[in-house]
């Protein structure tokens, strides 16, 4: 039998190097059909997980507590296995080049652990080449066999889409490639366990690589585009969203909007792209153009809010903002490259005191990054600007007159207790001398009613 038949009737092993946002539901994914060992370096994270905790919120505690993902930090257990998947982040440093700091260390450690027969899967985003020049002569050299002959390569780029209950690992098309025809049908029968949406077999190692580090190129260059927008028509005095919806109406317009660019994989893949490129000889004029324009958004957004303080007679220097929101993206505890810690560093360049609140961000990972504390929402109160960044369902519910309620000395209260205590007239529910300004970034309320209630609105 082969490998595909022996993963399959459990005669030999997946392993999964990396249990992160990517890695973690990929090896719960498997574990449902096969035997998997879920294998990371800290030990804490591990200890979460067989404590049935999911410190992504990817899957939910109930299913970690369920899996049959043998977690583990001892890179000796590698060995029981002869299919590997590497999952491990590639950042970039901070003058914009490919760090592969991290899957060059996943290759040494699995390389020290690797048994002959194995088939091994990056699905890190790279720029074409690294998994055959960087990772496979790291493999070799540490386990002192030869690929092609000994074990074999593949590539399989992650899609997974962190905080998206829609866009999951077994509903996305998954691209497959491998270093032969042989290796390339055993990763894809091996995939195709758990992709209910079926796999695309790349025609080679290099195109699938190509093909991931384009897709958020694109993406990344759309919203750079609506940011351009954005910045236009603030300049115009003309609302974009009202715009978007507008242009939107046509069957073939793209629906991007403006907003901050940050995560793992939009505001870092475009910077490998052309990092290669650079080296083949070629400058890249559109990728680094719309990477300029998102990389500075959290500039303008802060100088914005200045603008609408000044404009509403708020004294700069010593005031106090409320930013709601500091993940990278909605709905998940991801803090990893958000760009709204951009917007923190710029305000208090101003001397600005910036409360973040935020319910989903992971507490520690903010501090480590950042060194950023966070608020309870019950703790924002005497605002003079509060800025609401990510749309968490979390901050939906909140009301504009709940939000008034910050810029005065009670707080935050509840609009059910605002009604209660009202009669009493133990405080002001509004106070109409007062100027509030809400910067509104991703248009999470109706500008007329925000208008309306008081507010010096603004959103991009």
């Amino acid at each position: 039998m082969g490998l595909y038949e022996n993963i399959i009737n459990k005669m030999e092993k997946i392993s999964l190097i990396g249990l992160g946002y990517v890695g973690m539901p990929i090896a719960v994914a498997f574990a449902k059909k096969v035997d998997v060992i879920g294998f990371d370096v800290n030990k804490e994270k591990i200890n979460l997980y067989k404590g049935g905790l999911d410190p992504t919120k990817e899957v939910g505690n109930d299913v970690i507590k369920n899996t049959t993902v043998d977690f583990t930090s001892d890179e000796a257990r590698l060995r029981e296995a002869k299919f590997h998947i590497v999952a491990v982040p590639t950042p970039v440093r901070e003058d914009h080049t490919p760090d592969l700091t991290p899957i060059e260390s996943a290759s040494r450690t699995l390389g020290r652990n690797l048994t002959k027969g194995s088939i091994v899967v990056f699905e890190s985003t790279v720029f074409p080449g690294v998994t055959e020049d960087v990772c496979v002569p790291i493999l070799e050299k540490e386990s002192g066999l030869t690929c092609g002959v000994d074990f074999k390569v593949g590539y399989s780029p992650e899609r997974i889409n962190p905080g998206d209950k829609v866009h999951r690992l077994e509903t996305i098309i998954k691209v497959v490639a491998g270093q032969d025809k042989e290796t390339l049908d055993t990763v894809a029968k091996v995939y195709e366990l758990v992709v209910e949406a079926g796999v695309h077999k790349a025609e080679s190692i290099k195109v699938a690589e190509a093909a991931k580090v384009i897709e958020n190129s694109q993406r990344d260059i759309n919203i750079a585009f609506m940011n351009e927008l954005s910045i236009i028509f603030n300049k115009m005095g003309i609302d974009t969203k009202a715009v978007l919806e507008a242009a939107g109406t046509k069957w073939n317009f793209l629906n991007f909007s403006p907003g901050l660019v940050g995560g793992h994989c939009i505001g870092v893949d475009p910077y490998y792209l052309t990092y290669k490129a650079e080296q083949m000889g070629y400058h890249s004029q559109i990728i680094l153009s719309g990477r300029k324009i998102n990389d500075d958004m959290g500039k303008y957004i802060a100088e914005s809010t200045v603008k609408k303080m000044i404009k509403a007679n708020k004294q700069i220097n010593g005031s106090k903002v409320a930013i709601f929101g500091v993940t990278f993206k909605e709905n998940t505890p991801d803090v990893r490259n958000t760009k709204v810690v951009d917007v923190v560093k710029e305000l208090e360049e101003y001397g600005v005191d910036v409360k973040v609140v935020d319910p989903v961000a992971d507490k520690e990972d903010l501090w480590r990054e950042y060194r950023i504390n966070l608020c309870e929402v019950e703790d924002i109160k005497e605002m003079d600007a509060v800025i609401f960044a990510v749309p968490h369902e979390e901050f939906k519910t909140i009301k504009l007159e709940e939000i008034k309620m910050m810029f005065g000395p009670t707080g935050y209260v509840n609009s059910e207790v605002m009604n209660e205590v009202a009669a009493t007239s133990e405080f002001d529910l509004v106070n109409d001398n007062k100027e509030y300004v809400l910067m509104d970034l991703k248009g999470m309320f109706n500008r007329k009613e925000a208008e309306d209630t008081g507010f010096v609105y603004w959103r991009l």
